[in-house]
């Protein structure tokens, strides 16, 4: 039976399976021929995306539309299929995130998105989403990784992280998961456009202990603010509530370490976790 949403159409899920088999078919090629032609994707894997079992990858919706001349199609379509999976507090600040110039990222237990390995966002998801299947993991931690695809542009957004010191301690998957997320920090530190900064233990309590803040700012100056917990989340438009949510950003700055700080304390965790993982 074909996947449905609520009023009756068919998802961009199945559109996007639908339309692929019809280019398949088009050139006469079996789901193993396609396979052959396209780097190698299992044709099991092939057939799930065509059922509307299983998104693919941005990789191979990539190949895929190159290899059929399709202008972007499948890549609309895949983008469309990934809007589903994004909960609706959470649509608007990601449409926007495409159009920011700065991007300012609080968060009290986790490395943010933009800045997690896919070990990490797997090994996350995984645990915050019990008795999802494997492909709908992978679905998720795509659609992350693609996120991240803003900070490689030729002018990037500035990217100002601030983390509590709780995201580098907690073991999120194994030590060789977690040490090559300090490494991720890192490389990123060494970008020009972007900032990390470490709030650390003995610093005590701030406004926004226990959930995360993402400030985004507009070209025009438009400010929007996304404030999340472990369930739910809420958009923030209006200027006095923005002002509000950038002043406890602002103090959350105020109490972390400095840039180089904040490195060294990464360097620390990583050693233990090299030592961790050789052990």
């Amino acid at each position: 039976m074909e996947l449905t949403s609520e009023d009756g159409k068919l998802t961009p899920r199945v559109r996007l399976g639908r339309r692929l088999r019809r280019l398949r078919e088009r050139k006469g090629l079996s789901l193993r021929q396609l396979s052959e032609r396209v780097g190698g994707y299992s044709h099991s894997y092939l057939g799930r995306v065509e059922l509307g079992e299983q998104l693919p990858s941005g990789a191979l919706v990539n190949t895929l539309d190159e290899y059929f001349d399709a202008d972007g199609v499948l890549v609309e379509l895949l983008e469309l299929a990934q809007d589903t999976l994004i909960p609706d507090y959470f649509r608007k600040p990601f449409a926007k995130e495409q159009e920011a110039v700065r991007i300012q990222v609080f968060t009290s237990s986790l490395v943010p998105g933009l800045a997690q390995t896919p070990h990490y966002a797997r090994a996350l998801i995984r645990r915050s989403l019990p008795g999802e299947t494997d492909e709908h993991v992978d679905e998720r931690v795509s659609i992350r990784m693609n996120r991240q695809r803003i900070l490689e542009r030729e002018e990037p957004p500035f990217y100002w992280v601030i983390m509590d010191e709780s995201a580098l301690k907690r073991k999120i998957g194994s030590a060789k998961c977690m040490k090559e997320q300090m490494y991720r920090l890192l490389d990123l530190t060494a970008r020009p456009r972007v900032t990390v900064q470490v709030l650390p233990f003995d610093r005590g309590a701030y406004p926004m202990l226990g959930g995360s803040l993402t400030l985004r700012t507009m070209s025009d100056g438009e400010t929007i603010a996304a404030i999340e917990s472990f369930d739910s989340g809420e958009l923030v438009e209006s200027p006095e509530r923005v002002l509000e949510q950038t002043q406890r950003f602002d103090m959350a700055r105020s109490l972390a370490l400095t840039d180089d700080e904040s490195l060294d304390l990464i360097r620390v965790y990583l050693k233990e976790y090299e030592v961790e993982d050789d052990s």
